[in-house]
C-alpha cells in the first residue's frame, strides 16, 4: 500500500506541538486593523487551539497519529 500524502495547504495553516496539540492562527488579524482595539488585535496574534474531532482529522491529514 502507497504512502499518504501530507496535505500542504493544511501544514502550512496548522502546527502539532510536542505533546500533540494542534494550533492555528487567529481569524481577522491581516487588515483593516484601525478600527480594531489593540486588545483584540493582541488576542487574534496568539496561536489558538483546536479541538475535538477537527484536531483528530487535521493530526490524520499531517500524518500524525
Amino acid at each position: 500500500m502507497p504512502k499518504q500524502k501530507t496535505r500542504k495547504s493544511i501544514k502550512k495553516r496548522f502546527k502539532v506541538t510536542k505533546t500533540g496539540k494542534v494550533l492555528r492562527r487567529g481569524s481577522f488579524a491581516r487588515h483593516l486593523k484601525a478600527s480594531k482595539s489593540k486588545r483584540q488585535t493582541r488576542r487574534q496574534n496568539a496561536p489558538k487551539q483546536v479541538k475535538g474531532r477537527m484536531a483528530k482529522k487535521i493530526k490524520k491529514i499531517l500524518g500524525r497519529q
